[in-house]
């Protein structure tokens, strides 16, 4: 027997104890875990979490790990998300042992399901969806049996067998696990395994019209995988009852025609008992994340699809900059536990920001420009500056930057009557110019009351290596040559609600009518040259205005876009 793995990593919490203990017993000589999405929409950001825990045992335990996509559902499932999905797990840093489907083991259940007829655990059921609900009974009440819950074997058998043959048509007919109507559990009392749907299938085409239902596959699924640790969100743990029945009692190592068919198919040669653990899902606040509401969304135009920047998707996400990083360390630091929570969106802005800071390098922007002449300089001057790439860390190198007697800074660095505490540039007043030297405004040049110029003074004492460069003055402003500048579209996003609760019932509104009008400006701006040649999907600061990305599909050296990612500080804190 091989030596069981122990894993080096500091995390603590109850599933790596768990993990830990199965290890150390030897009851598991290797962890094998599952990422199994439905797909039937885009990932978002409470699937991250799923997938940095799943991956991330895998990775802390020299386990292994399946991407298994669960579609057993055809008429919503599309193979758009299929591939969406694996460009997710692995734009989030991971790769499956395994790339599985539900629909690769039909034919297994088909057979499961004649196993369990013949075990008189299961029957074949005439009544419509809404005589299930009536026969259900309620929390208080006992369900009643269903009077075809009775059937023979022989009759059971061949009604099944019709059903795969597409003989009926939808919703007449669906095969019942015979468990028990009077269970405290609704989700034992007599739950459907299959049913019939026509509708060709993203994955089988149209070799299938029955089809699994959900807890009845993923419970075999992770059987036949050998899944040893199978990780869900709280709200499966009623569930779990069914899932260790459906895999007890189809029992596939005591079934010889199933489990000929498995093992030709290269299955293990014991499937696992699995063991289902349940972990808090990832609520977050100024956001929704039903798929429902997000497909809603995007049909009726409510922003600009699936990867809009400012969507909870991954997609979305990923578009608008966030680095996988801060993914990862945002599912760190909220943890894994049992105890539902909703986390504050500043948390994961927070992460964003850490993780930029350190890795992403500087550039010089201006979004609201206003023009700046230093009139003491020749008309025709230009010179090259060497900026550094990043001021905390070296190895970023430098860069060149352009510098001319024209300038750009952003209009809010100017005040013609200040406010307490300005501190940038007023008339008659002076500031630093970034990398340049001190400024002084002599002169405001108007245009039906607005000021579109301002001319200067540069004291030339005060540039770099002259005796007056460490000059004390209160305000440093950056700036862009003029001359040089590239004009940049650049999107100011924000939160895409302006509630914490965007789901709350209140007063009969509804999620749509708590959008945030401000989530998204669009200006047209000016940058330095190398920000513009910058390849699309680059992490950037603009200096004093906020971490930004290239937009990973408009950008262009010729026409740059930026979507900004994150501002410097959390501007939703409330004060005091």
């Amino acid at each position: 027997m091989s030596t069981p793995v122990v894993a080096t990593s500091g995390k603590q919490d109850f599933i790596r104890q768990i993990v830990r203990e199965d290890l150390a017993s030897g009851k598991h000589v290797r962890v094998k875990t599952r990422f199994p999405p439905e797909p039937n929409g885009y990932l978002h950001i409470g699937h991250a979490k799923s997938i940095c825990l799943n991956f991330g045992l895998g990775r802390e335990f020299d386990g292994l790990v399946n991407l298994r996509f669960d579609d057993t559902n055809p008429a919503k499932e599309d193979p758009e998300y299929v591939e969406a999905i694996k460009e997710d797990v692995r734009w989030l840093g991971f790769e499956w042992s395994e790339l599985r489907h539900a629909s690769d083991y039909f034919l297994a259940f088909y057979l499961a399901g004649e196993k369990l007829i013949r075990d008189g655990l299961a029957f074949v059921c005439d009544l419509s969806a809404e005589q299930v609900r009536e026969y259900r009974g309620t929390l208080t009440e006992p369900g009643r049996n269903s009077p075809f819950r009775e059937r023979s074997i022989k009759e059971n058998l061949d009604l099944f067998q019709r059903m795969r043959t597409g003989e009926f048509p939808d919703g007449t007919r669906t095969l019942r696990a015979k468990i028990d109507m009077a269970s405290g559990n609704i989700n034992l009392r007599d739950p459907a395994l299959f049913r019939i749907k026509h509708v060709e299938h993203q994955n089988t085409g149209a070799e299938w019209c029955l089809y699994p239902m959900y807890d009845f596959a993923h419970a075999l699924s992770d059987a036949l995988e050998g899944i040893t640790h199978s990780l869900c969100t709280l709200e499966f743990e009623d569930h779990r009852p069914l899932y260790d029945w459906s895999v007890d009692n189809v029992d596939f190592p005591n079934h010889p025609e199933l489990w000929s068919y498995l093992s030709e198919r290269g299955f293990p040669t014991a499937p696992a008992k699995p063991r289902q653990i349940e972990f808090s899902r990832l609520n977050i606040n100024y956001t929704v994340m039903s798929k429902r509401k997000l497909l809603t969304m995007v049909d009726e135009g409510l922003v600009s699809g699936w990867d809009d920047p400012r969507m909870p998707t991954l997609q979305g996400i990923r578009r608008r900059g966030c680095p996988a990083q801060a993914l990862q360390l945002f599912a760190d630091r909220i943890g894994i536990s049992k105890q539902n929570s909703l986390i504050d969106f500043s948390v994961f802005e927070g992460c964003i920001r850490e993780t930029l800071d350190a890795a992403a390098p500087r550039r010089l922007a201006v979004i609201e420009p206003l023009k700046l002449v230093i009139t003491n300089l020749p008309q025709d001057h230009e010179e090259v500056l060497s900026f550094p790439n990043h001021p905390k860390d070296e190895s970023f190198g430098t860069r060149a930057v352009p510098f001319a007697r024209e300038l750009w800074i952003e209009r809010d660095d100017f005040m013609e009557i200040p406010a307490k505490g300005f501190h940038r540039l007023v008339p008659n007043g002076e500031v630093r110019l970034r990398g340049i030297g001190i400024v002084r405004c002599v002169e405001t040049v108007k245009s039906s009351d607005s000021i579109v110029e301002l001319h200067c003074t540069l004291d030339p004492e005060s540039r770099h290596g002259m005796p007056g460069a460490d000059r004390k003055i209160k305000g440093t402003i950056h700036w862009v040559s003029a001359k040089h500048a590239v004009t940049a579209e650049i999107r100011l996003y924000d939160r895409l609600f302006s509630v914490p609760d965007p789901d709350k019932d209140d007063a009969g509104k509804s999620y749509r009518d708590y959008l945030n009008p401000d989530s998204v400006r669009v200006a047209s701006g000016f940058v330095e040259p190398a920000a513009a040649a910058l390849a699309p999907e680059t992490s950037i600061q603009f200096e004093r205005l906020g971490y930004f990305s290239s937009d990973r599909h408009d950008h262009r050296a010729n026409a740059p876009v930026f979507n900004r990612t994150v501002t410097l500080r959390d501007s939703w804190a409330k004060p005091g």
